[in-house]
């Protein structure tokens, strides 16, 4: 596995996924009842935007700098980016940004939990040295391959959660290891809610992706979230993501109607961008 997230920490597809994850994690909150989430690659928790590898790309500039500068007043955005402003407390600009884990740790109350998986070896060491290797409401488990991890986590003790599948794409089996670790994943663990992100770089292969899915026998209802920031265009890199969400909280699909625009209008790069929402599988 070569794939270092720190290279592209903080971009428009952080931004993206981080924000709905916030979003689902507070409604997740508003019941008493505790909830899990087991994040499949956690990453190092913790990234420094001043670092080599993210000054090399910048792409974060493009990404958080540019939406915390422009959403300090968007009600939706307020507790992600409080996590954000957080982290940066003793610094001039915007440093450090939070990983999924990271952020999901700020919503957990005592019976909640969090398992993280990361692969990456090094980054796996770099996961269990933070903060959460102290959390006692957080399990590392590191490296571990997340796909494997499901088998052995699913179903949790606490009946209600989240499973965040956010693998690196950089295998090209990448879209088949994921239909399948959905399959394993419902049968042990039905009720659950599964947001799966994934990069836009190949119209076509995302489209073979969504009709493998809905052809699972006994999908759960499933939500096509997907922004793009510009015209799809190999040289600039990456243009477009998306989450597949299957039992997505009601709240999350009301809030995607409203965010979308929000972080098109944002984070857009030319006229070529645009978002949509859909149900691949209704109910």
């Amino acid at each position: 596995m070569n794939y270092r997230h720190i290279f592209h920490a903080g971009n428009f597809a952080d931004v993206f996924k981080h924000l709905l994850l916030a979003r689902a994690l507070e409604y997740f909150k508003q019941k008493d009842k505790p909830y899990f989430v087991l994040d499949t690659h956690g990453g190092i928790g913790y990234y420094d935007l001043q670092g080599d590898e993210a000054i090399r790309t910048a792409e974060a500039e493009q990404g958080i700098v540019r939406f915390a500068e422009q959403a300090a007043n968007e009600p939706l955005a307020r507790h992600y980016l409080k996590i954000v402003d957080s982290l940066n407390a003793s610094e001039d600009n915007l440093r450090y940004y939070p990983g999924s884990p990271v952020i999901t740790s700020e919503f957990l109350r005592d019976n909640d939990r969090l398992v993280v998986c990361e692969l990456h070896k090094e980054d796996a060491e770099t996961l269990k040295q933070t903060p959460l290797g102290k959390n006692k409401q957080v399990q590392i488990l590191a490296p571990v391959d997340g796909y494997q991890a499901m088998r052995a986590q699913l179903p949790p003790r606490q009946k209600r959660g989240l499973v965040l599948i956010d693998p690196p794409f950089e295998n090209t089996s990448e879209f088949d290891d994921v239909v399948s670790a959905l399959k394993h994943g419902l049968k042990r663990w039905q009720s659950g809610s599964f947001a799966v992100w994934y990069p836009i770089k190949d119209e076509l292969k995302t489209a073979a992706f969504h009709r493998d899915v809905a052809a699972v026998t006994g999908m759960p209802k499933t939500l096509i979230i997907e922004l793009n920031i510009r015209t799809n265009d190999e040289r600039k890199g990456l243009h477009g993501c998306g989450f597949l969400w299957v039992n997505p909280p009601f709240g999350v699909v009301q809030d995607s109607e409203q965010l979308l625009p929000f972080l098109c209008k944002i984070l857009a790069q030319d006229k070529g961008a645009n978002f949509h929402s859909r149900w691949l599988v209704s109910e």
